[in-house]
């Protein structure tokens, strides 16, 4: 950061620390966001102020140039990014250098920041067969668990809907990510659950979540269809899915990922709430 930005965050910083200590949020969860649900244009350093103020303990999809402005207000790198795209990931062996060049870096970058997990994403299909493209993605994983496991950074792929936002994503299903991470058997190579993706895709979310929890390493959430407030407007009960996670004795972050149609710090006020369980 430059110096001006440095005194900005300071000074925002400054500004959540004189309303008084905030009181952490009751429920068994840990709650974390992502900068979408603050929509467009509001800096991460106001950002990270409501998230203070509200007792969110972080933010996902951020990269090493975010995390002195997290630390400013107590926040953790809860999901870092930066190594590998969607379309692009690691279910083609081409790509395999290049992506674990940026990769290792990243692994030791979360490690020093206190970063328990590092996104993962399979890429798109471009043509190969689910079992073509498995073989590679575990091939992959094989290369890089070690590190992951001496720094104690989780790799999460991510699971993604391709029937609506993602077209030939290639781990767009559950069962397809648990044999990955079962084929890899690492501590440090789970899951990332996105509950509105596999909605679209499967639905029955709290059986698989039950079924399939120790696989599960982070959450995210949003509501469906639209992927915006969890609200009446959609057709996750959230406030269910919230006490099965709870029920499980789930450690890791459930993170909020949607896009407000209203006021976006109350619809965070809001969302907090129904997962204080």
């Amino acid at each position: 950061m430059t110096r001006r930005e440095m005194l900005a965050v300071s000074a925002v910083a400054s500004a959540a620390a004189a309303q008084g200590p905030i009181a952490p949020r009751k429920g068994r969860l840990k709650q974390g966001v992502t900068r979408g649900v603050f929509g467009r244009g509001m800096p991460l350093a106001e950002a990270c102020r409501h998230c203070a103020r509200l007792g969110v303990v972080g933010f996902d999809l951020v990269g090493p140039a975010d995390f002195p402005t997290l630390k400013q207000f107590g926040l953790i790198p809860t999901m870092v990014s930066g190594a590998m795209t969607l379309t692009g990931g690691i279910n083609h062996k081409q790509d395999h250098d290049t992506v674990e060049k940026a990769l290792r870096p990243l692994i030791d970058q979360a490690a020093a920041a206190g970063a328990p997990n590092l996104i993962a994403l399979s890429g798109n299909r471009r043509g190969l067969s689910d079992a073509e493209g498995m073989d590679n993605v575990v091939a992959f994983f094989n290369r890089v668990k070690a590190q992951a496991e001496d720094k104690g950074v989780t790799i999460c792929l991510e699971l993604l809907n391709s029937k609506v936002n993602h077209p030939d994503y290639q781990c767009d299903r559950t069962a397809w990510g648990v044999e990955v991470c079962k084929r890899v058997n690492s501590p440090r190579v789970k899951l990332l659950y996105d509950i509105y993706h596999m909605q679209i895709m499967e639905g029955d979310v709290i059986r698989t979540i039950r079924d399939n929890i120790e696989w599960i390493a982070h959450f995210h959430t949003a509501g469906n269809p639209g992927r915006h407030e969890m609200d009446d407007t959609q057709e996750l009960n959230y406030r269910g899915i919230a006490r099965a996670i709870a029920e499980l004795g789930f450690p890791g972050y459930v993170v909020h990922e949607y896009s407000p149609l209203r006021d976006p710090v109350r619809s965070l006020e809001d969302t907090l709430a129904i997962f204080d369980v």
